[in-house]
């Protein structure tokens, strides 16, 4: 099917046409440029998607957990997207692990839309361009977004800043519980997942995870992660953990913690976008200029601190 421009694009976007918002997100990735005229149309659309970020180590059951999950919801009725974050591959730089492929069983139904999207080196779980498929997402009008992110360790605390609601997957067997909390990973949870929860060692993990909630300190009203136990491979504990999900959001609505997070989220896009438009004049200008100032420091003519501003002032 042709789009006549844009404007036809993102309507039909709107109007849920999968190859609008499969040609929506490939113009995120490769910073097309008609994507300012694009994010200018679905900006007024966007605001109402909840994004639900899934992390945690590898092997634990992301993959598997988001596919009991889109089950769960499309029977109650809610249109899922999913934004799976793959690592790069090092020759194409595309997504590599094929979450589509596994979560193949949703590939006929209208109601979801599975977008594989490669982190192209990106240390933080997510793709750099992910804050912006999540708008077209938003734009498509889906219930839910499932963010399942890049196994990586302590630089995937980055999903807690473009979430909703953070799930932390963790497995018995998988490695000691402490040592995750170290890694920074278990300190982003608004909702605890112990998956594969039939496995020996679930109490000492739930034990463990208690004890490190109990640490932290939380005001009256502040949100207190729950601890869900799951077995995503037979659909077990997936309603309960649904439920939980569902509590996070209006306790955040009712606290203002929602609204407030979608203001730092909104923040953080645009200083990524700043950041990433002052790169690119610092690289169109040439490193020539930025050596010789670095020359100048390195001999004692011009301090770090003028020469900075002397290389902001030229882009």
């Amino acid at each position: 099917m042709a789009f006549a421009d844009v404007n036809d694009l993102v309507s039909a976007a709107e109007n849920g046409n999968p190859r609008a918002i499969g040609r929506l997100i490939s113009m995120v990735e490769n910073n097309a440029p008609t994507l300012r005229e694009a994010m200018k149309l679905m900006s007024p659309h966007t605001g109402r998607a909840h994004v639900v970020g899934i992390t945690g180590s590898p092997g634990v059951g992301k993959s598997t957990s988001t596919t009991a999950l889109i089950t769960a919801l499309r029977q109650r009725g809610n249109r899922v997207g999913v934004l799976a974050v793959d690592p790069s591959s090092p020759f194409s730089g595309g997504a590599v692990l094929g979450d589509r492929i596994r979560m193949q069983r949703h590939a006929t139904d209208r109601g979801v839309f599975i977008r594989s999207m490669a982190s192209r080196g990106h240390l933080g779980g997510l793709s750099a361009a992910a804050p912006q498929a999540l708008r077209v997402f938003d734009t498509a009008g889906f219930d839910i977004v499932l963010v399942e992110t890049v196994g990586v360790g302590q630089s995937e605390v980055e999903i807690a800043s473009s979430a909703d609601t953070t799930l932390v997957l963790s497995a018995p067997g998988m490695g000691d519980g402490i040592q995750a909390a170290k890694a920074g990973i278990l300190e982003i949870a608004d909702i605890f997942v112990i998956n594969k929860a039939d496995r020996d060692g679930v109490q000492a993990l739930v034990r463990e995870l208690r004890n490190m909630v109990a640490l932290a300190s939380y005001g009256p009203g502040d949100w207190k992660p729950p601890i869900v136990k799951t077995i995503a491979q037979e659909e077990v504990g997936v309603d309960e953990l649904i439920a939980e999900i569902d509590k996070h959001r209006a306790h955040g609505e009712k606290s203002g913690e929602w609204e407030n997070r979608r203001l730092k989220r909104a923040a953080s896009e645009v200083e990524a976008l700043v950041l990433g438009t002052v790169r690119q004049k610092f690289a169109v200008r040439g490193r020539d200029a930025f050596v010789q100032v670095a020359a100048a420091v390195r001999d004692g003519d011009l301090d770090p601190y003028a020469a900075s501003d002397q290389i902001l002032s030229s882009i």
